[in-house]
């Protein structure tokens, strides 16, 4: 029987994602890494395979999707409609609206999908942020050029998220990131 991640990463290799090329590698090696970084923090299963997923209909930063949106229940019958919700959520924010209030409580977020807004509770806010974390510290451990042009950046914006990650993701963004 197959485990959900092993299904996971037959389709992200039947889509192509291990020849995608990525900092530090190909797209599949990236996502793996992502999913290993939230394990180590102690992410719930969930929020793991919603990282090595979570780039399956693209994000606002990185434009390749591998799976059309009109294909959304084929990928949660393979990692469950709570895990697809992550994915789904993640692919489909709007960074420049999302990002200066994604901490404060009842703010708005913006689906770059369908361009509605709409305000998420909390809980999904939690996992927007651990895995912009964890997707954020694999592209500045892979790309050095990419840390040193946005690594302060990202410290602040991890600042104003810190309300929403872990104990664990913080204290990686510390270790990671630059200080001011």
């Amino acid at each position: 029987m197959s485990t959900p991640i092993a299904a996971a990463e037959s389709l992200l290799e039947d889509l192509g994602a291990a020849t995608v090329p990525h900092p530090g590698g190909t797209l599949l090696t990236h996502l793996r890494r992502v999913r290993s970084r939230l394990a180590a923090w102690n992410a719930r299963p969930a929020l793991q395979l919603a990282g090595l997923c979570h780039a399956f209909y693209g994000t606002d930063g990185f434009p390749t999707a591998l799976l059309p949106l009109d294909r959304r229940s084929e990928l949660a019958g393979i990692i469950g409609t709570e895990t697809e919700s992550i994915v789904y959520f993640y692919g489909s924010c709007d960074r420049e609206a999302a990002y200066p209030t994604l901490a404060d409580e009842g703010s708005p977020f913006r689906d770059r999908f369908t361009g509605h807004s709409h305000t998420p509770d909390t809980h999904l806010r939690r996992d927007f942020a651990e895995l912009t974390a964890a997707n954020e510290l694999d592209l500045t451990d892979h790309d050095s050029a990419f840390r040193d042009r946005y690594g302060a950046d990202l410290l602040a914006l991890f600042t104003r998220f810190r309300p929403l990650l872990s104990r664990a993701a913080w204290n990686d963004c510390l270790e990671r990131l630059p200080g001011p």
